[in-house]
């Protein structure tokens, strides 16, 4: 119970912060919008919230792009804040903050903080899970803690290769990982560095998608040649490091019985 409360009084904390920090915005450059006709004039208003489609996703870019003319480090902290608190409390939704770093902050600037906020934001979840979440992580889910369990017992010598397929191709999602390797016993500095190497091909393709999403405006856009090579990057991105480590785990990683629910696959006839 005392955990219950210590991870409550957390989350309180970081939920109040992240709310003072989008509703006391300083003042911004004026975004001015005008009626039909032309007469009135009045200052647009906006609402801060997580984005859950790509309209929205696409308006807020537009208005955070509009206020960090001024503004770069509000809204890099604003924008660092509300990440590290989905990514610490386990709260799915990271490819949308992805694509919105790459169209507010560009690909390259926009990609090294995705990485970086990934990992730090799943070693906080970590560290909460070891703190306050251990014991009901077993509770709630003790198939796939027992499976898991099994496959990094397998994967001992190669431990670090195996966190790094997990991540590559999610058989169980990341947000499960990040709650559930305390309970394996993964020592910090191998989660750390499997999450920041791991993680790269997937939040590149997220913060390219968003960086080009953010420039088109019409469908000339989408085949000019600029466009048409991050097109081609984000695909190389996507399979060059998934088929290398899917090579490397045929020949030094043991992964059979795992279907992509991170669940034991039932075969028929089988003992274990």
């Amino acid at each position: 119970m005392r955990s219950l409360a210590g991870l409550a009084a957390i989350v309180a904390a970081a939920s109040l912060f992240l709310y003072l920090l989008s509703t006391h915005l300083p003042p911004g450059p004026k975004h001015l919008t005008s009626d039909s006709e032309g007469e009135d004039q009045g200052v647009q208003e906006y609402s801060l919230k997580f984005p859950s489609d790509l309209d929205e996703l696409r308006e807020l870019a537009e208005m955070l792009k509009f206020y960090k003319r001024e503004h770069h480090g509000y809204v890099l902290l604003l924008f660092c804040s509300a990440y590290l608190y989905k990514q610490s409390f386990a709260i799915p939704g990271s490819s949308f903050l992805n694509m919105l770093a790459g169209a507010i902050f560009g690909p390259w600037e926009g990609l090294v903080l995705a990485c970086l906020l990934t990992t730090f934001g799943s070693t906080f979840c970590f560290l909460l899970s070891s703190m306050f979440g251990k014991h009901y992580v077993v509770q709630f889910f003790p198939e796939k803690v027992l499976l898991l369990q099994r496959k990094v017992e397998e994967n001992r010598s190669s431990l670090f290769f195996f966190l790094l397929f997990l991540r590559f191709f999610p058989m169980t999602p990341n947000w499960f990982l990040n709650i559930t390797c305390p309970v394996l016993n993964i020592p910090m500095p191998i989660f750390f560095f499997s999450v920041f190497i791991g993680l790269i091909p997937y939040n590149f393709i997220c913060v390219r998608t968003g960086s080009i999403l953010s420039k088109i405006s019409s469908l000339d856009d989408i085949f000019s040649w600029g466009t048409l090579a991050q097109l081609l990057a984000i695909a190389l991105m996507a399979l060059v490091p998934g088929a290398l480590i899917k090579h490397y785990s045929k020949a030094h990683l043991k992964v059979d019985g795992m279907n992509s629910n991170g669940q034991a696959e039932n075969r028929h006839g089988r003992k274990r």
